[in-house]
Parts: structure tokens; sequence; C-alpha cells
């Protein structure tokens, strides 16, 4: 899962090079040429931008829905384990209240 997370990362910076790179082909397309580059650079630029949102919002989703899983998950613990999960509760706080006490 996590290689995935990372290969969905790598490629959501190379889509960003690649729009910044057709970005910058088109301003200099601009600067001195009007017609049909240009239209080619903003086609492929706005390809780019629509793939680019289209990665970030499955990204977004699927970080959503982990982040649901692990929400259900442990409210399932949570109710299997109703007394555990105050003693760690307590615990976690006692050993927080001891830290910040020593400072």
């Amino acid at each position: 899962m996590a290689s995935e997370t990372q290969a969905a990362r790598d490629k959501l910076v190379a889509d960003f090079k690649a729009l910044a790179s057709d970005s910058e082909e088109l301003l200099r397309a601009t600067a001195n040429q009007t017609g049909e580059r240009v239209t080619a650079a903003r086609a492929r630029i706005e390809e780019s931008l629509r793939a680019t949102k289209d990665k970030i919002s499955e990204l977004q989703g699927d970080a959503v829905e982990r982040a649901r899983a692990a929400a259900r998950a442990t409210d399932e613990l949570v109710h299997e384990n109703p007394w555990q999960s105050v003693a760690i509760g307590a615990a976690v706080g006692f050993f927080l209240g001891w830290l910040s006490g020593r400072r």
C-alpha cells in the first residue's frame, strides 16, 4: 500500500512537471507568435491540467476512504473493548501529564 502511495505521488509530481513545462512553452509561444502553435500549446496545457485534477481527486478520494476505514475499525475496537480503551486513554493522559510536568 505504501508503494502504491509513493507511485501515486511520483505520478502526481510528474504531472505537475508536465503542466509547468507546457505552461512555459505557451508563454514562449505567445511572446512572439500567435496562431497554430499557441492553440496546440493551450490544448496540451488544458489536457495536462485536466489529468492532474483528475489524479488529485482520485488521490483525495482514496485518502478519505482510508480515513473512514480507520475510523470504522477504531470505533469497532472501542465498542468491543470499552474498558481497555478507557484504560489506554487514561494511561496516555497520565503519561502526557507526567511529561508536561517535567518541564
